[in-house]
């Protein structure tokens, strides 16, 4: 089957690799559509973490199941479906709590011989196999894994009716966290990047107010006076340097910073600020199980529009194309998919 290799750092090629072969609790599924993630291009550019070129790519999908192992129950062929892209050891106690994104034997896409997603056909455990209503798009149901983050976040943030939410970063994860939050009844959010066009996503996911930060040093005040106060909480999605220090000083005494984003390089802290006024700072890691259910039945509601996110849908064949322009944010770009 052909799947999308990052070779080297800055180079993605096209290739062909065997089809994984089908254990007994597992499902093969055919691909529709796979998403470019952040994530992805930290790997692209050889920055991320723990996968590495040369790696097998991808872990956003929505496809079809063509084939189940003998011990599979609860999916079946011809279902549309998304995968939460993570297994457990299924035995630590951070597993039997549910919270697998823990387990310090975590597996994910792209590591070791689980190939990525941005291939002609993936496999999953039906375990983390979760079926779509039969009438969504393939786009809409790729955003299922990237809103289970921003579901993640509203959670690990408390957001609740009424309240004033800041999110710092509108790339795809920043837009989707966002319309969680309005999902979850914040009444007033202040989205903030340093591009117009996110902006004017932002708005249309349910930001009541926007600020374009690009060089402006004392952005955070003017954030403040726009709203009429501190926040609530504050949801980084962004890396930049200094970004959690501003973070800490837009939040009210007592409120919360979750952090989504995946950071580089040191991060300065305000401690003297964080303790004082006993701020707390979160950090968010990928998601649980309800939270991809959550994502799944959100999505199904229509509410969440897949217009607002993606920006371009490519052949897999231009997969070059589609991260390079992620990476250089060409072309307007928020949301890359890739079909197959």
């Amino acid at each position: 089957m052909k799947a999308v290799l990052i070779e080297k750092p800055n180079e993605v090629v096209i290739t062909d690799v065997e089809l994984a072969p089908l254990g007994n609790n597992e499902v093969r599924i055919q691909v529709k559509v796979a998403g470019i993630c952040g994530s992805d291009i930290h790997a692209y550019k050889g920055l991320h973490p723990f996968r590495k070129p040369p790696v097998l790519i991808g872990h956003e999908i929505s496809g079809e199941v063509v084939e189940i192992g003998p011990s599979v129950t609860r999916v079946k062929v011809g279902d549309r479906v998304t995968v939460e892209p993570q297994v457990g050891c299924g035995k630590c106690e951070y597993c039997l709590q549910g919270h697998v994104n823990y387990c310090e034997n975590r597996k994910a896409p792209g590591i070791g011989k689980w190939y990525g997603t941005m291939a002609e056909y993936f496999v999953a455990p039906e375990e983390i196999v979760f079926t779509l209503p039969p009438d969504m798009d393939y786009k809409l149901g790729a955003l299922s894994e990237p809103l289970a983050v921003g579901v993640h976040a509203v959670r690990r943030a408390g957001i609740k009716v009424g309240d004033r939410v800041a999110v710092l970063g509108t790339g795809p994860i920043g837009l989707l966290a966002l319309a969680v939050a309005r999902e979850a009844g914040a009444t007033t959010i202040l989205a903030t990047d340093v591009f117009d066009y996110c902006l004017e996503s932002a708005t249309s996911l349910g930001a009541s107010h926007t600020l374009n930060i690009s060089g402006k040093e004392n952005w955070v005040e003017e954030a403040k006076e726009m709203v009429g106060g501190p926040f609530d909480q504050v949801l980084i999605a962004v890396g930049v340097p200094g970004i959690v220090n501003q973070a800490v000083s837009l939040v009210k005494r007592g409120g919360r910073i979750v952090t989504i984003a995946m950071f580089h390089g040191e991060q300065s802290l305000d401690i003297m600020q964080l303790q004082g006024q006993e701020k707390e700072l979160i950090g968010c890691f990928c998601y649980t199980r309800e939270d991809t259910l959550a994502a799944v039945e959100l999505l199904s509601t229509g509410r969440i529009r897949s217009e607002a996110v993606v920006t371009h849908v490519l052949p897999f064949t231009q997969a070059a194309d589609g991260f390079r322009i992620v990476d250089k944010k060409e072309q307007n770009s928020l949301k890359v998919l890739l079909t197959f």
